[in-house]
């Protein structure tokens, strides 16, 4: 044999380089990934003490990885449990701040309403003696018909007021003339001239205005912030996608899988995967921001010096009062009109004592004058529901980064060293917009953008309701307060209107197949295990090839 031969079969049979390398390497412990799999609660049976192949994996990188594929898969049911739960918590936390700002203006309200009529019970049987006591039902019909207002009966307000007069007038009238036969039909007849008559003066019309927009603007509060809660319930309750399954597992769990389990997930990285997934909530942003701006609205109109809720409501007793010393006044002047109208009453017995003293004018009950104890209270109270009102008015567009925060995501300053779902390195993508429209071009999420969550576009629906409700209170505007539910209970596939469906038939799904720009890895880490078995085939072809031109010669 030549000696072009001999060296040749020599260096043929040396070891090529990454062969040596891959023989003389050893492979990678698994006792990080071991200790977090057992510490998420999962039992170390079947799990890898070093690297092995990961053909099996359907979701992380398929080269030399610690993760089986059932550990792929308790990691990928626990990372949807986690996004879950965390959204939950998120959500309660909210829910519990707008919970809280309803329970504060409403004990406040309630406490009001009940002060005034503990001041009517406290004063009118001196004011008013046996005019008082023999009707006191009617005052407290009155009170009782104001709190259903308030709890959200479906009663009109004003109605209910006029009613109140109507029958304080029927108590009055038939008290001041007990000789007559009054019966139901003539005093629906008296009833009728009241508008004209006006037996009890100013006092109906100035009572009306200050009562119902002051219960028009209290109730629409209280309701915007019940129904805001329950939206907040039910989206956040709303389930993970399995394509947002398997970005939040590549996301969290994938880096372990992969052996680099020292580095948390790039922030940018983190929000492009929470916005992805995290769409459909975004998409509420306009609705919310628009009922919190009617609520704070009303809110704030509650401290002005023409709106207070404390002078609307202990003026009540005072202005009831007012209307009762005036038609005493001219009860024999009002007495005689609606006889003229009405015609002669039947004569029934004798005057009496009782009737007297009907006629009889009234004491004046104190006007209340609200003091600076009061006014310190109110102010305080507009500011904290001001305060949290406004800090939540983002809350679903902020919340991809509160999701994404430091326990989650890496700090800036890592930027450089973060797990960008394929290494350790930057990340180079561009974040997205927020709502489902922006995520065409996601590049780690699969969205089909024409398919909005259903469940989700009910409550955007229920937010505008609610919205309009509490504006229309603000303007002065009776609502009809049924259950929020029952405005869009049975709408079903009626949810998707021409408003939320793109036009025309072509059906837009983001991908994320397509090359994702991530920045060239670190020198350092540019040659992983696994790479020598890629180089050696070409090698050896390459020597084969020189061998046999060689013997050929």
């Amino acid at each position: 044999m030549d000696v072009p031969a001999v060296l040749l079969l020599c260096f043929l049979w040396a070891p090529a380089p990454g062969l040596a390398e891959a023989a003389n390497s050893k492979a990678r412990s698994c006792m990080d990934v071991r200790q977090l799999y057992s510490g998420k609660g999962f039992s170390l049976a079947g799990v890898p003490q070093t690297e092995i192949s990961g053909e099996h994996l359907r979701i992380c990188t398929q080269g030399y990885t610690c993760c089986t594929s059932e550990m792929e898969e308790n990691l990928s049911n626990l990372s949807r449990r986690e996004f879950e739960g965390r959204v939950k918590e998120s959500g309660r936390a909210l829910q519990g701040s707008l919970n809280s700002l309803y329970r504060s203006f409403d004990s406040y309200f309630l406490e009001l309403l009940n002060s005034s009529q503990r001041s009517l019970q406290d004063s009118f049987p001196e004011a008013h003696g046996a005019l008082y006591t023999q009707n006191a039902r009617v005052f407290q019909d009155l009170y009782s018909e104001l709190r259903r207002y308030y709890r959200g009966a479906g009663i009109n307000l004003e109605e209910t007021l006029n009613e109140f007069w109507v029958r304080l007038m029927e108590r009055l009238f038939r008290a001041a003339n007990p000789q007559f036969a009054l019966g139901d039909d003539y005093l629906e007849c008296a009833a009728k001239q009241t508008e004209t008559l006006r037996p009890f003066g100013d006092a109906p019309r100035d009572l009306q205005p200050k009562a119902t927009r002051t219960f028009f603007a209290a109730r629409s509060l209280v309701q915007g912030l019940s129904i805001g809660g329950e939206v907040v319930r039910k989206v956040s309750q709303v389930p993970l996608s399995p394509e947002c399954n398997q970005a939040v597992m590549k996301l969290m769990y994938c880096p372990h899988c992969q052996g680099i389990s020292s580095v948390k997930p790039c922030a940018n990285y983190c929000k492009n995967v929470m916005k992805g997934c995290l769409a459909n909530q975004a998409d509420l942003h306009t609705e919310w921001q628009n009922l919190l701006d009617a609520m704070l609205q009303v809110t704030n109109r509650f401290s002005s010096n023409d709106f207070r809720v404390d002078v609307a409501l202990y003026s009540i007793p005072w202005q009831i009062s007012e209307g009762i010393i005036n038609m005493q006044e001219n009860m024999d002047a009002f007495t005689s009109k609606v006889f003229q109208a009405c015609g002669n009453p039947r004569v029934a017995g004798t005057g009496s004592t009782v009737a007297e003293e009907m006629r009889k004018r009234g004491s004046a009950v104190s006007e209340y004058k609200p003091s600076a104890t009061n006014r310190a209270r109110l102010e305080k109270l507009v500011s904290d529901v001001t305060t949290k009102l406004r800090e939540k008015q983002s809350y679903w567009v902020q919340l991809p980064g509160m999701l994404c925060g430091d326990k989650v995501a890496a700090p800036a300053t890592n930027e450089d060293r973060c797990w960008n779902g394929m290494s350790k390195s930057r990340y180079l993508p561009e974040v997205m917009g927020d709502g489902l429209a922006s995520q065409i071009n996601n590049p780690e999420v699969e969205i089909d953008i024409t398919k909005p969550d259903m469940a989700i576009r009910q409550q955007i629906m229920q937010l505008k309701i609610m919205t309009n409700r509490v504006r229309n209170a603000f303007n002065g505007n009776d609502v009809d307060f049924q259950d929020a539910s029952d405005d869009v209970s049975g709408s079903g596939s009626g949810m998707c209107t021409e408003e939320s469906r793109p036009h025309g038939g072509t059906r837009i799904i983001a991908k994320t197949d397509r090359p994702k720009p991530h920045a060239e890895l670190p020198d350092n880490e540019k040659v992983t295990t696994g790479t020598g078995s890629q180089i050696v085939p070409s090698i050896s072809l390459l020597f084969l090839s020189w061998a046999t031109l060689l013997f050929r010669r």
